[in-house]
């Protein structure tokens, strides 16, 4: 049972984190009809940059103005450069975005280099945020926090106890994931704000005469993309780890993520994001293959490489597996409405 709660919540918090970048890539693609390849460069930017000004400042406000940077940096990028390719239709823009990722790579390492950053989160979030005590004696109990010492030792040799922390950055990042998806889904939804964003998609001729700038519209769009993904890197680059090759690990995952849960849907990215998330983690966390099985069936099996390959071992193409899975039986995604 501890280790079911713990690789959940531990499979939770990676989804979130993914869902945290998707959300601005979900949100470029429904309104702009752009697949941004450049989305998890903002990410590493927005760990750099939050990892600088914590320095200066501290982690709280670099938590603020990190994302506020990354942000006016995706409107910078779209008014002088996304914008003016637009016309030429969707290749422009994969390849323009394609290039800016290797362009932010290349700087973020001439300006921070190429080893990783000591990117400490704050004292409130050092230490667990729960601990699970696991008590032969007594069975499974929560506490919040550290468990002090004492709880985790027993006099008794008889007794086994195993004391399993969760990390606060985890909470944390969960927490923010949460309210980020109640605040992004309001905005859409039950404000002025939202609406005129949705409008200008789907009638941007109408939203002009009522005399909204729809350029200008998408512009903010992008740009709050952007933010988005630069709030996850200082979270993900505080909690993980902050280095030049951050951006490719998860890049093409949330380009998985979006499209498992539906192109242009918010709510179905959450879903893909948790989803992915909890089957890594599991995925990770066993160490098992057919070989094993067939030798507790004491069955005779042969040297096949692809026998003896753990789940462990398969966690990093399970997302890629379930992508194909997902365009063979549902190509719209698992809550998208759109065929491609």
């Amino acid at each position: 049972m501890e280790f079911f709660i713990l690789s959940m919540l531990n499979g939770l918090s990676y989804g979130l984190l993914l869902f945290m970048l998707s959300s601005g890539l979900t949100l470029i693609f429904s309104m702009m009809g752009v697949l941004n390849f450049a989305h998890a460069s903002f990410y590493m930017l927005g760990a750099y940059i939050g990892y600088s000004v914590s320095q200066w400042l501290g982690f709280w406000p670099a938590l603020l103005l990190a994302p506020l940077l990354v942000g006016a940096m995706g409107v910078a990028f779209e008014r002088l450069c996304l914008r003016r390719v637009h016309q030429f239709g969707h290749v422009a823009e994969l390849l323009i975005t394609f290039g800016l990722s290797y362009v932010v790579l290349e700087l973020v390492q001439l300006v921070w280099g190429r080893i990783a950053l000591d990117f400490r989160p704050p004292a409130l979030l050092q230490g667990p945020a729960l601990t699970l005590v696991n008590d032969s004696a007594h069975g499974l109990r929560l506490l919040w926090g550290a468990a002090a010492p004492e709880i985790c030792t027993s006099a008794d040799a008889a007794v086994r106890i195993v004391c399993s922390p969760f990390p606060a950055t985890r909470a944390f990042m969960m927490l923010v994931s949460l309210v980020m998806l109640g605040s992004v889904w309001a905005l859409l939804t039950h404000t002025r704000i939202g609406l005129v964003i949705q409008a200008a998609l789907t009638h941007p001729d109408a939203v002009e005469a009522l005399g909204h700038n729809v350029p200008r519209v998408f512009m903010l769009v992008f740009g709050a993309g952007a933010a988005l993904a630069g709030l996850a890197g200082v979270i993900g680059g505080s909690t993980y780890l902050t280095e030049p090759a951050m951006a490719s690990a998860v890049g093409s995952v949330i380009f998985v993520v979006v499209v498992v849960g539906g192109m242009g849907s918010l709510p179905g990215a959450f879903v893909a994001s948790v989803l992915i998330g909890v089957m890594q983690t599991f995925a990770v966390a066993f160490d098992f293959s057919l070989a094993t099985l067939a030798e507790q069936l004491n069955l005779q099996v042969g040297a096949s490489t692809l026998l003896h390959l753990t789940l462990s071992q398969l966690a990093p193409i399970l997302p890629y597996l379930l992508l194909v899975l997902i365009l063979i039986f549902r190509p719209k995604g698992l809550l998208g409405t759109r065929e491609g």
